[in-house]
């Protein structure tokens, strides 16, 4: 039994081609790929009440496939009430088989349940070939259920490619099914 999923099955057999003929690459190392995919959500609420840090965790875990883990504040903010080391969010680092997965699971189910929907902005790139995506409701996931969510809460998503450009990154996510909007 030797599964792949399908994304990555497509970005070997196809996008990589494409890609390479898109940008004169004379080596198939130099055509960029996706190395992982954070998913992280910051929980505000969590200085009052630190069962909003279970929920999140159990939340990301549950959409994700993967445990996540407590992100941690850095400093003290007094203003905030919040002190160094107090639990303020929770990521999730996914690469590999998983990576795959999540993104095949976010541009076919996820992204579609959006209200509204007319694509994701392509504003997100960082100038080093990463893109970041915000998404407000948690409830687009169908792993997750309605009824038990407590609060409707957002989180961000980002991918991290080998690409040099934002073009090259663009152009990947654009080939894996990210529907960016038309302009």
């Amino acid at each position: 039994m030797n599964y792949k999923p399908r994304l990555k099955k497509e970005y070997n057999e196809t996008i990589i081609n494409s890609l390479k003929k898109e940008f004169n690459y004379s080596n198939v190392m130099q055509v960029p790929k996706l190395t992982k995919i954070v998913v992280s959500r910051g929980v505000g609420s969590a200085v009052s009440d630190k069962k909003q840090i279970d929920y999140a965790i159990d939340e990301l875990t549950q959409i994700t496939g993967q445990k996540a883990i407590a992100t941690l504040s850095k400093k003290d903010v007094a203003s905030f009430k919040l002190r160094k080391g107090m639990p303020i969010g929770a990521k999730v680092t996914l690469r590999g088989e998983r990576m795959f997965e999540f993104l095949d699971r976010l541009v076919t189910f996820a992204l579609p349940r959006v209200r509204d929907f007319q694509g994701v902005k392509s504003s997100g790139f960082d100038g080093r070939g990463n893109y970041n995506l915000g998404i407000t409701e948690q409830i687009i996931f169908p792993e997750i259920d309605i009824d038990k969510v407590n609060k409707i809460g957002g989180m961000d998503i980002s991918f991290v490619t080998t690409a040099k450009t934002d073009k090259e990154a663009k152009s990947l996510l654009n080939e894996m099914g990210v529907p960016f909007k038309k302009k």
